[in-house]
């Protein structure tokens, strides 16, 4: 460039010079505004407000020591027989919780007497962990037939109204066989239960439910993609299609009985290996269930039966997506049947992973219930340590956890808690 006077050649005059900057000015004020939104300091401010809506964590109450008591006999109805949320993201350990119903499957090691024929048994847990809870589960199959004659049991009504009085919602397991822990039940054959032969029974069980006239869990013949049950398909007799076809016509008879109360609950087995039988063949349909289920345990290394610790993931997450993601998409679900040894790992921990996990990781998840039974000296019940009794109690504290307070639901299928 050359020099031409005070000024350099091709330099713009003063006066162009005073123009541009006055056009150029509030451009640059904008940017700076911009520049300044964006910096971190305001990044901070607004994660800052976010933080500020997120629930404290509840103080905990210390539990009251459950005393440990040898397993007894079952004098009534005897048992038969821990994810990731996906979705369109992967979940947020900051992702609003889900309310869940809680509960438990109590054994007679508390009173002599299970729940819910004992509602101290109850009372007992609920003093151990420092919580009410809202579900209490039970079990019956159709019949006992110990004799030359076999012998049916009715609709509970008596035990479904304790359980309603003490403000939970009654969980009941029905079994289409009879009271034995034999796979061999010709005459209960899942054939059977589908052409009718039950049909009187099942009718007089439903009108009883219906009279009754308040809601309730139903789990109908569970784990049915195991083989260790005599309603499942390739045992006893069972050939493919028929556990759909029994499902369909008791749930079609307790329609027509007007037994809209029941809440029909499908629940398979975990199934981390895959070996277990397609859950899509098992599955009844849409207008069929209410609700889907899981059951899973940790067996660690037991000598009952050793079989590896597994945490509550690796038990739980790839069934759940399954169930989830392709079988049943609309259905809440609850987990029926859940608990761990203490032989392999730490109890307690397992227990705090899964009570802090499922109202966030597992967002269908709407209910849970810890097998608190001893059966063929497998320590799942939570007295089994004072150290997993704790880990419960204090687990149960979060609020996404629901107390008792549900003696009057309204009549129909019971809905996820609010």
């Amino acid at each position: 460039m050359q020099r031409e006077g005070c000024r350099w050649r091709g330099m713009p005059s003063p006066r162009l010079l005073q123009r541009a900057a006055a056009l150029l000015a509030p451009l640059l004020i904008l940017c700076l505004l911009a520049l300044l939104a964006a910096s971190p300091a305001g990044a901070r401010k607004r994660v800052g407000l976010q933080d500020n809506r997120r629930v404290a964590t509840p103080t905990c109450v210390k539990p009251r020591p459950v005393a440990r008591a040898k397993r007894l006999v079952h004098r009534r109805m005897p048992r038969l027989g821990c994810r990731r949320a996906r979705g369109d993201s992967a979940a947020d350990s900051s992702a609003p919780a889900s309310s869940l119903y809680w509960g438990t499957w109590i054994g007679s090691q508390l009173t002599g007497e299970e729940a819910p024929w004992d509602m101290n048994a109850v009372s007992q847990f609920e003093g151990a962990v420092g919580k009410p809870l809202s579900l209490v589960q039970f079990s019956s199959p159709f019949a006992n037939c110990s004799s030359s004659d076999c012998s049916y049991y009715p609709f509970p009504s008596e035990a479904m109204e304790n359980i309603r009085q003490h403000g939970a919602i009654p969980f009941f397991s029905w079994a289409s066989g009879k009271m034995s822990s034999s796979l061999d039940q010709p005459e209960f054959q899942l054939s059977d239960v589908a052409a009718g032969t039950y049909d009187e029974y099942i009718r007089e069980f439903a009108e009883s439910a219906r009279a009754w006239g308040h809601p309730f869990f139903l789990r109908f013949n569970w784990e049915m993609n195991g083989n260790w049950f005599p309603w499942s398909e390739g045992v006893n007799g069972n050939n493919p299609g028929e556990y759909v076809a029994a499902w369909r016509r008791v749930h079609d008879i307790f329609t027509a009985a007007g037994a809209t109360n029941a809440t029909w609950v499908w629940c398979p087995n975990v199934d981390p290996t895959h070996k277990l039988k397609s859950l899509a063949s098992l599955y009844p349909g849409d207008e069929y269930v209410d609700w889907t289920c899981l059951d899973g345990y940790n067996w660690g290394t037991n000598p009952v039966s050793p079989r590896g610790w597994s945490s509550f993931d690796d038990l739980f997450e790839s069934t759940y997506d399954e169930i989830v993601e392709t079988i049943a998409p609309t259905k809440p679900m609850i987990i029926a049947e859940v608990g761990c040894s203490e032989d392999g790992g730490s109890k307690s921990k397992w227990i705090s992973d899964m009570l802090s996990a499922l109202p966030t990781r597992y967002p269908r998840v709407r209910g849970v219930m810890w097998f608190d039974k001893w059966v063929e000296e497998m320590d799942w019940p939570l007295d089994s340590s004072g150290s997993a009794t704790s880990a419960f109690a204090q687990g149960i504290q979060d609020p996404a956890y629901v107390g008792n307070n549900y003696a009057s639901l309204p009549f129909g299928p019971v809905q996820p808690p609010v």
